[in-house]
């Protein structure tokens, strides 16, 4: 009797282990891939199984089935077969270190290093450790499902902020960095990473104008959503801006922080007897940096100081400090150190100590004020007029005996003052988003900071946006309704006919509706600016959060403008991440991936 071919099939499964991982359809002579549902062409071989095996499914492929034929299994595998990872398992274990290697920014490389595969292996012997090139494929599908749900989110937004830098990698590679900033449901700040985009043409403005749009297009968020764009002061980037503002009604706002530095470094500049005293200064600094014996004479110097005063040893000292009280006295540290007589270009005269003490003094608020500024889970924007001028007050009013520091701190104060020019000034047809940050930040509402009138203009402005934004919303009502009305009158004879005669309602009804919102509003915006501001270290979110319900108008407009933050920091922030990702060790990696792996 002839023998069934398919009973050497089954005599087939329960020989090879790549059975396992297949399922067999007869009458198409083909085998189906129980992990990507691909057909295989089979003719009683199954080498083009364990092919397809290893280079699709490494994960799932034990050593015994990635054997191609039985005279290359060594005599160990048929003594003691070896086993395997479940695919459940082998699949938790690809999924921890992918995300290792994207929470840490590790280099793909690293699945190919011999110490981390022994670690791995150490961990679990049974785990075959698949290929760079399939994490590389895996982390895409990461990045485009993550991305997918960005757009989920972004979808759902009322309006958005977006930031924005420009940096060059170790390779000379150029990339633009867009953050988005926006206030959720629950009044909580969120923050999302965009792109770190490779550049490959010219840093124009127009080119720039044409990426941020290229961005928002690419995560499908409306032109009409983005609120303003916070960007430094690089003349290509606000003249970018402003093509932006003319486009859409971008707000244009330029980093805080950024304009912190330019006030800084340019008024030290501009006064030589600071400046060589602070470059004097550095060349201490790189001095102690570089000498081993320096350091150790300066640790020394501390570790005296600390025994003989009553100060507490946990203290932190700033650096100034520790090197003044270590070597402020000429030749107790630094003679040995120097045994070829350099010192005196590294210790500092007297005075210059003291223009050291007084700078530290002005400048402790401008450090202070950038580091509060630069923050992303919290309001900065609506405290930036408030801050800047406090900022003005505080470098006048400090206490200086020497000249170059006076001079110092008058020149500061008028630098901050042209620079910010822009913070007060309010135009009705160019709404200042500073200022009605400010006026939606129920710490601020009382805009103390500007004269009565614009204090008035302001708050004119405020009820003008919250009337229109109503009647914004009521039309997008009516629009929904009049189109399900359409659709579910689309069968009935003459409807039309009458709506188009008739109309929804009548013209006194439809002004007195208008006289009545207006009132509404009105009553509103005096009710919110009448109440007493909170206090400056409560947090403005929730306080809306409780009280949306009393301001809804008002409450959608501060969502507006209190998402927005005050400095480009966060998409700086990226560089610090890329910094890392594009590597020297990663020089080579690709500028699509750089994205993928910051975001």
């Amino acid at each position: 009797m002839a023998e069934n071919p398919s009973q050497n099939v089954r005599k087939r499964q329960r020989v090879s282990k790549v059975w396992d991982h297949y399922i067999l359809k007869e009458e198409e002579n083909k085998v189906q891939c129980v992990y990507c549902k691909a057909d295989l062409a089979y003719h009683c071989s199954t080498t083009s199984m364990i092919q397809h095996l290893n280079r699709k499914h490494p994960h799932a492929v034990s050593p015994r089935v990635a054997e191609t034929s039985t005279s290359q299994r060594s005599m160990d595998s048929f003594v003691r077969p070896a086993q395997s990872c479940t695919v459940q398992e082998a699949t938790i274990f690809t999924e921890s270190i992918l995300n290792m290697i994207v929470t840490d920014m590790r280099p793909l490389s690293m699945v190919e290093d011999k110490g981390f595969r022994d670690m791995i292996s150490t961990f679990n012997s049974k785990y075959n450790m698949p290929s760079r090139t399939y994490f590389t494929q895996l982390m895409e599908k990461k990045h485009q499902e993550i991305k997918e749900k960005l757009k989920v989110v972004l979808k759902e937004t009322e309006c958005v902020a977006l930031t924005t830098d420009i940096w060059t990698s170790v390779a000379t590679e150029a990339y633009l960095g867009v953050t988005c900033h926006f206030l959720g449901e629950d009044w909580e700040m969120k923050s999302l990473s965009l792109t770190t985009m490779p550049l490959e043409e010219r840093h124009t403005a127009a080119n720039i104008a044409d990426w941020l749009e290229e961005t928002t297009a690419k995560f499908q968020i409306p032109f009409e959503k983005v609120k303003a764009v916070v960007h430094d002061n690089g003349a290509n980037v606000v003249a970018a801006a402003r093509i932006l503002r003319e486009r859409h009604g971008w707000a244009s706002v330029r980093c805080a922080g950024h304009t912190l530095n330019l006030v800084v470094q340019s008024t030290l500049k501009n006064n030589k007897t600071i400046a060589s005293c602070v470059g004097s200064a550095r060349c201490l600094v790189e001095h102690f940096k570089k000498s081993e014996l320096a350091c150790t004479k300066l640790k020394e110097k501390q570790q005296h100081q600390k025994a003989t005063t009553d100060v507490d040893t946990g203290c932190q000292y700033p650096v100034e400090q520790h090197i003044s009280h270590a070597i402020k006295t000429p030749g107790t540290a630094m003679a040995p150190v120097n045994p070829r007589g350099k010192h005196h270009y590294l210790d500092l005269k007297p005075e210059q100590w003291n223009i050291s003490e007084e700078l530290t003094q002005v400048l402790g608020p401008f450090e202070g004020a950038t580091e509060f500024l630069s923050g992303e889970q919290y309001v900065t924007l609506s405290a930036l007029p408030q801050l800047v001028q406090n900022l003005k007050k505080s470098t006048l009013t400090a206490e200086l005996e020497t000249a170059p520091v006076k001079a110092f701190q008058a020149s500061a104060a008028e630098q901050i003052t042209e620079r910010w020019q822009e913070l007060y000034e309010f135009l009705p047809d160019t709404p200042n988003p500073f200022l009605l940050a400010a006026a939606l930040d129920p710490r601020f509402r009382k805009l103390k900071f500007l004269p009565t009138e614009e204090v008035l203009k302001v708050q004119t402005s405020v009820q003008s946006m919250a009337l229109a934004a109503k009647k914004d919303s009521k039309q997008t009502h009516v629009r929904v309704e009049e189109a399900t009305a359409t659709t579910s009158a689309t069968h009935t004879t003459g409807g039309s006919h009458r709506r188009s005669i008739l109309g929804s309602s009548s013209e006194d009804e439809d002004e007195a509706e208008d006289e009545q919102m207006s009132r509404t509003v009105q009553k509103e915006v005096l009710d919110y600016f009448g109440e007493q501001p909170i206090s400056k270290k409560e947090n403005p979110l929730p306080w809306w959060r409780i009280n949306q319900a009393r301001y809804p108008t008002l409450a959608q407009l501060a969502k507006s403008f209190l998402g927005i933050p005050a400095t480009s920091t966060p998409s700086g922030r990226l560089f610090s991440a890329a910094g890392n990702i594009a590597s020297k060790r990663r020089a080579s990696l690709s500028a699509e991936h750089v994205t993928i792996v910051t975001q």
